[in-house]
């Protein structure tokens, strides 16, 4: 960027529209529009959650989430400890190693999930399958006759699978879906997957702790026939005695599930049905994304982190800073410099939380799922420029 475009830049006017919700933060992630804390007032708190009213709550959500989600009904759905992570961790300690295993690994979480793997579990014969922040690995290098444990959506990347047909339909071993930022934004190829998890504090705005699962006839088959030569802690067990737990899928959690939380992921889960289901939750959230792909397109100092269009995410809209005087500064610089200018849009109460991953390439990461309004992302566009051109060097 040249000087002069600099100088005439930095005298940007502070924007006079604000986003009437700031909370642009990819987990916990922003309420549902018109949320407020009276939709817990019916909430039992006080009751067990053993009481028959409490499991049908905790039923109901699992029904609601398999309606919306369009989870075939042969599969098994749960509510399960410890958020997307417990989910996901459940399935990997109870599941691999009766065959190898492949892990493709392009950003923190799936990273995380590879380290877990090749360094806790230690199954026999596995790879990892790795890619830097903005790519997916080369899927023809996975043999799909092992068991595949992938994100479908790059919470810290911003980068996706592009479609069912990333996944054979026909597969010897299982896939294990970590889904938790694409669950209620994006299609799910439930017919290529086995295992599927993820969170209630992610696309439905929902509160922590709590984690869903969903297994596939095939992944039942697995848990029932193979037995793990570790140990495994009492959380992450969905059987007893080679017998699945048919109560985990029923309602009856594994520990003490928090009641608000459930009343509060039954009010998202009713507001995504009043807005069209799954297809109204993808078109609020691509409309998120196009409104950022327009600012994108003609902005110069940002560039999406997924290179690939159809790789990009409409949950975790992830952008590098390209401007040249800032990629000319080292990586602490950099951040500093980032914090300036997120402070800066903190203290206008116009954006919370949208720093980029502190693993990932500095730059902004802001949600866009269906809980965001796009009206918001539109009035937190010129904020951005306004923002960077008060830190660039004049």
């Amino acid at each position: 960027m040249s000087a002069s475009c600099a100088t005439s830049r930095s005298i940007l006017p502070p924007p006079k529209v604000r986003p009437l919700n700031p909370c642009f933060s990819s987990g916990p992630c922003a309420k549902r529009p018109g949320w407020s804390v009276s939709v817990l007032s019916e909430a039992l708190v006080g009751r067990s959650h053993r009481s028959a009213p409490a499991r049908a709550r905790l039923n109901e959500v699992i029904v609601r989430s398999r309606r919306i989600l369009g989870i075939p009904e042969e599969w098994r759905v749960g509510i399960v400890p410890a958020s997307d992570t417990g989910a996901v961790e459940m399935a990997l300690w109870s599941m691999l190693g009766e065959r190898p295993v492949d892990v493709l690994a392009f950003e923190s979480f799936s990273a995380q999930w590879a380290y877990d793997v090749i360094e806790q579990i230690k199954p026999h014969n596995a790879r990892v399958f790795q890619a830097d922040y903005g790519s997916l690995p080369n899927l023809s290098a996975v043999n799909w006759a092992h068991d595949v444990v992938l994100t479908w959506n790059g919470t810290t990347s911003g980068v996706c699978f592009p479609g069912a047909e990333s996944i054979p339909a026909q597969h010897e071993g299982l896939v294990i879906c970590d889904a938790t930022s694409a669950a209620f934004a994006m299609d799910l190829p439930w017919e290529r997957l086995d295992v599927v998890t993820w969170s209630w504090q992610k696309a439905l705005g929902g509160e922590a702790a709590h984690g869903m699962i969903a297994l596939s006839p095939r992944a039942v088959a697995r848990l029932v026939t193979y037995v793990p030569s570790r140990g495994l802690p009492k959380i992450f067990r969905m059987t007893s005695a080679n017998v699945l737990i048919e109560g985990l899928f029923q309602g009856d959690t594994i520990n003490t599930p928090s009641l608000l939380c459930v009343e509060d992921a039954l009010d998202s889960l009713k507001w995504a049905e009043s807005v069209g289901g799954l297809i109204g939750l993808k078109k609020r959230s691509q409309a998120n994304l196009a409104a950022l792909t327009a600012w994108v397109s003609q902005t110069d100092w940002v560039e999406f982190l997924a290179s690939r269009v159809e790789e990009r995410s409409s949950t975790a809209l992830c952008l590098r800073i390209v401007a040249p005087w800032f990629e000319r500064l080292e990586r602490e610089k950099q951040m500093t410099t980032l914090k300036k200018m997120l402070t800066l849009l903190e203290q206008e109460s116009v954006a919370f939380d949208i720093a980029s991953y502190r693993d990932a390439p500095v730059g902004l990461r802001i949600w866009g799922g269906a809980t965001v309004e796009t009206s918001d992302i539109q009035a937190l566009l010129p904020w951005l420029d306004w923002a960077f051109t008060q830190v660039t060097p004049s």
